[in-house]
């Protein structure tokens, strides 16, 4: 599990426009701090994922995100447990990057509850970048050793933990109609 020192270590990569690895609920994430374009474009040069489907960014509370959404009045409606998150797309205001959107109209936002990924976000003092670590159109790494192979040369830190319990990403549903878009 991750220590507050590796906790500290990855914010202060964060902070300084890095990318990471990281556990979270159900499958390993390659984050770094949304508002950094050139972390999120090497991001998409890892996975090969196309700029326009936009990125999951997680946070621990959703106003991490004031400024780039209308903070819902209950807050306690995005979260999600550990065994089943879920990923709400909300509507986006326009200072939302279009490296973080993509053609959508809305924000993919998850209120994450691992306590790594938490961790991280707070120490960071921001929401984070949360896209599988995977290639896209392939499974992404549940363990530590897959990561590694796949990703350990191409990210700055590696943050130490265990995903889970969730058996895989989240699920992702539309914040107004409840809508699934993507099931778990």
């Amino acid at each position: 599990m991750a220590t507050s020192q590796n906790i500290r270590h990855a914010a202060r990569i964060l902070n300084r426009g890095g990318v990471i690895a990281y556990p979270t609920e159900g499958v390993f994430g390659l984050g770094c701090i949304p508002h950094e374009a050139a972390a999120v474009e090497r991001i998409l040069k890892m996975k090969e994922r196309d700029p326009a489907m936009g990125l999951v960014v997680i946070v621990t509370d959703p106003a991490q995100l004031a400024g780039w959404i209308d903070v819902p009045t209950d807050t306690l409606a995005l979260r999600s447990s550990a065994d089943q998150p879920v990923t709400w797309i909300l509507p986006a205001t326009d200072e939302v990057p279009w490296w973080i959107r993509g053609v959508h109209d809305g924000i993919a936002v998850r209120q994450t509850v691992h306590p790594v990924a938490s961790a991280l976000c707070n120490e960071a003092g921001s929401a984070l970048v949360s896209t599988s670590a995977n290639v896209s159109g392939h499974p992404p790494a549940r363990n530590v050793f897959v990561l590694r192979r796949l990703f350990g040369s191409l990210v700055d830190y590696v943050v130490p933990g265990e995903c889970g319990p969730a058996a895989g990403p989240s699920e992702i549903r539309e914040y107004k109609s409840g809508t699934t878009v993507r099931p778990a």
